[in-house]
């Protein structure tokens, strides 16, 4: 601008290809991280409850969760600890109807890491967490937080991978012995 007293910067064309060229990476990057997400879909008689992962807190627990869930682990299996103002459990394969194993002892045969350093580690209600014996032996089983009150000293020891965004009324329905239907995995791009 005539008499701004600022002057314009000049850029030669390699500059300025240059300089879109970094914007449009960054835009691009920008937007694969906010629009690619997986959610989920937990069925039950109860109601349903929708599922947001913690993806980029917690790649490995949510890519084991929702393997599972693709390869139908978890249809059929019932919430099997269950305790008010405190957690729905379930995830265990011992549930399933004509399983001999003891409810609550069960997994997918292998164990994984806890991912406990990443943000989002707050076991707020209706936030999804694993279940384990002792840090790195989660597999399956996993919880759902029914109250903050209860939970503070679970933080940072279970991997919280995800949270319930819709049907938050249905996890004060669940009773012990619920059965989830079927999870149905979602991916938008």
């Amino acid at each position: 601008m005539k008499g701004s007293g600022s002057p314009r910067p000049e850029f030669s064309r390699p500059e300025l290809i240059a300089i879109l060229t970094y914007l449009c990476k960054r835009i691009t990057i920008y937007t694969n991280s906010h629009f690619d997400m997986i959610t989920a879909e937990i069925f039950t008689a109860k109601g349903n409850m929708k599922l947001e992962f913690y993806e980029k807190e917690t790649p490995g627990t949510v890519k084991n969760f929702v393997d599972l869930a693709k390869k139908g682990f978890y249809d059929g299996l019932t919430f099997h600890r269950v305790i008010p103002g405190f957690v729905l459990q379930a995830g265990c394969p011992n549930t399933r109807e004509g399983a001999t194993g003891m409810p609550g002892t069960g997994g997918p045969g292998y164990s994984i890491p806890c991912e406990t350093s990443a943000e989002k580690q707050y076991h707020d209600r209706g936030v999804l967490s694993m279940a384990h014996r002792g840090p790195n032996t989660g597999g399956s089983q996993f919880f759902v937080v029914l109250s903050r009150q209860q939970t503070a000293h679970l933080d940072r020891k279970h991997t919280c991978f995800g949270k319930v965004v819709e049907g938050m009324e249905v996890i004060d329905l669940i009773r012990q012995g619920d059965r989830i239907e079927k999870i149905v995995v979602s991916e938008s791009v």
